[in-house]
């Protein structure tokens, strides 16, 4: 039970990053019913510029530091920031510049995974908030 809720946990922080830095249109895609996935879930997101994707990846890397003290397995794009991938194995983030975010289109390629509306996480989290402080 304790890797299901560092599991959760990781997630949260990922999503609290990417919203600490205005990052744009978030989506949690469960991939876990899919044959030949690559991890259990993807984190999609966009923003304005390659300054302000380099942010959000500066963002979610230390809030997962210092919330899990986890890093990324791998990180790729920096270089250029149009599309960037942190590889936390079981949950892969890509941040994107818009545009590319439509070109490749992964939440349609990848359209058989679950969407799972943020809306049901932050519920989540405050029920576990609220039953932790009890």
């Amino acid at each position: 039970m304790a890797g299901r809720t560092k599991f959760k946990k990781l997630i949260r922080l990922i999503i609290d990053g990417i919203e600490d830095v205005k990052g744009n249109e978030i989506s949690l895609l469960d991939l876990r019913k899919l044959e030949n996935r690559v991890s259990d879930y993807f984190i999609i997101c966009d923003g304005n510029s390659n300054t302000q994707v380099n942010a959000i990846i500066s963002s979610v890397t230390k809030k997962v530091s210092k919330g899990l003290r986890d890093k990324p397995w791998g990180v790729e794009g920096t270089e250029n920031a149009e599309w960037v991938l942190l590889d936390y194995v079981d949950v892969v983030v890509h941040v994107f510049q818009r545009e590319k975010r439509e070109f490749y289109d992964l939440e349609g390629l990848w359209g058989d995974a679950k969407k799972i509306e943020l809306n049901q996480i932050n519920e989540k989290s405050k029920k576990t908030t609220k039953t932790a402080s009890v």
